[in-house]
């Protein structure tokens, strides 16, 4: 095993802020939907959409952090080990079973993940902050009258944010799970609050670029 700090400052950030949005989010928006009672209908709303904003500016700092440090390799889909990684997590975990994957530098994520976070960021997401958006703004003040964007009702847009409501939950429930996966329950969560995480050898690491071993030994 040896020390590596994987994840840098923005990138912890960015991951324990966008939590935090997205606990608040889906606590206001049940008790909008009359699921909970936290704070009233109306402040509920009121903070809703002051998150949803917050959610929306951090979205484009990650974006534009994400292309900017070529960060954005780390989800392109491989289905090399992915059938291995899937039986990993439904049987092979529970029996100690090695894993099927190596993390490093260059890749953080196994198959699976990229998959899953892939379809987060460029489907779950989008989908939640346009609805979002288009809920907010169905009826939006023109001159002296109100103006209705041309939909049938908010019936569907509801529908579709709610729906994507669902799937973060499911979304959160699942990664809670699998941050106790590592060599010990704590090891994932350790490794987001400190950047530093141990990860297996690996026998290319002579191969690397010596720019690539720096960025590994010393924080950003």
């Amino acid at each position: 095993m040896k020390r590596v700090y994987l994840y840098y400052k923005f990138e912890r950030i960015w991951h324990w802020a966008q939590s935090l949005l997205i606990f608040f989010l889906g606590f206001t928006g049940f008790e909008i939907h009359g699921s909970l009672t936290l704070f009233g209908f109306e402040t509920a709303v009121m903070w809703h959409n002051i998150a949803a904003w917050a959610f929306i500016v951090l979205i484009a700092f990650a974006i534009f952090w994400h292309l900017s440090t070529d960060a954005w390799k780390q989800y392109m889909p491989t289905m090399n080990n992915l059938k291995a990684q899937v039986e990993f997590y439904l049987t092979g975990i529970f029996r100690n079973a090695p894993h099927p994957t190596k993390k490093t530098a260059l890749s953080k994520l196994n198959p699976l993940q990229r998959l899953v976070y892939l379809g987060l960021k460029v489907l779950v997401i989008p989908v939640m902050v346009v609805s979002g958006l288009l809920y907010m703004f169905y009826r939006y003040p023109s001159g002296a009258k109100m103006e209705t964007i041309n939909m049938d009702g908010l019936e569907t847009i509801a529908l579709i944010h709610t729906a994507g409501a669902f799937l973060l939950v499911v979304f959160v429930i699942v990664h809670l799970y699998l941050i106790t996966t590592g060599h010990t329950l704590t090891t994932n969560l350790k490794a987001m609050i400190t950047g530093w995480e141990e990860i297996e050898e690996d026998d290319d690491e002579e191969d690397k670029p010596a720019s690539e071993k720096v960025k590994q030994e010393i924080p950003v």
